[in-house]
């Protein structure tokens, strides 16, 4: 059997024409909204940034950046974000990883401006996704479900399996696919029998930061398989899932070309919604 490739181009084609119909219907005075990234010096962050910068150039989105460096205490860091919040032309604000070795994660949900936060890493955002009224969800984990909802894949009523518990795809994940009626198990380092957790999944969800961590005989037949990893080997992209779950699995997407660029479409409805340009559960279809 040979699994159904999940790509997110036409998921991404799907998303840009609904941007740009918003974007059509805004008030004639109304500027496009502009997205600041805040980019470290870090190889993998400027590639992303650069995927930002080509999606949004696309839907005349406008774009700046502010590099940080890694000597950035979270003293200044917080200056930084402050001025950004003050700055009516700044719409959204994302903090590329690696974050400065003086700023934790728990610094950049706190100081975080949660009406500029436009991947959903502020306190105030992750509490209202955790009670189910979310506003603003991370793109990662949302852009996943919004493509199985391309390709017509139910999750309600199904047994997710999520690897990974990261404040940015695991945890919000598992909360996302809770509010949509899925049986959720979520796995990590230190789970024991890993693969006896995994065959039972209908959907497997892979965000462990491995590569090809999950292997054909982790699958059970007939799996839907959603890829979030992304790693470097020998100079090209791989997933944490091993292509040869392709096999095994009715539905994987690939690396690259599946939830990636779906990531970047879905910062842009995310950045649409701090502008006050789509409504108020629009990305949350049927959630609390």
């Amino acid at each position: 059997m040979a699994a159904h490739i999940l790509s997110g181009r036409p998921v991404v084609e799907s998303l840009h024409a609904r941007i740009q119909q918003v974007l059509a219907r805004r008030a004639p005075h109304q500027g496009p909204p502009t997205l600041t990234v805040l980019l470290p010096n870090d190889p993998s962050a400027q590639a992303y940034a650069r995927a930002i910068r080509k999606q949004f150039t696309t839907l005349s989105l406008n774009y700046r950046t502010e590099e940080i460096d890694d000597t950035l205490d979270e003293s200044r860091f917080a200056i930084l974000l402050k001025r950004l919040a003050e700055d009516e032309s700044v719409t959204g604000i994302l903090a590329l990883q690696p974050l400065p070795k003086g700023v934790s994660r728990r610094s950049l949900a706190r100081l975080m401006p949660p009406t500029k936060d436009v991947d959903g890493v502020s306190f105030e955002q992750q509490g209202r996704l955790a009670i189910g009224s979310p506003w603003i969800a991370p793109s990662t984990p949302l852009g996943g479900l919004i493509l199985l909802q391309h390709y017509g894949i139910e999750v309600a009523g199904r047994h997710a399996v999520v690897i990974g518990r990261s404040p940015v795809v695991g945890r919000p994940l598992a909360l996302l696919l809770l509010a949509r009626d899925a049986t959720v198990t979520i796995c990590h380092r230190r789970t024991p029998d890993l693969a006896k957790l995994t065959r039972q999944a209908d959907l497997l969800f892979v965000a462990a930061g491995q590569p090809h961590l999950v292997k054909p005989d982790m699958v059970a037949p007939g799996a839907v398989v959603i890829d979030f990893g992304v790693s470097v080997r020998d100079g090209r992209l791989i997933g944490d899932v091993d292509p040869a779950v392709a096999e095994v699995a009715s539905a994987l997407t690939p690396v690259p070309g599946g939830t990636g660029p779906v990531t970047t479409a879905v910062l842009a409805l995310n950045l649409l919604r701090l502008a006050g340009l789509l409504e108020e559960n629009d990305l949350f279809p049927g959630a609390p």
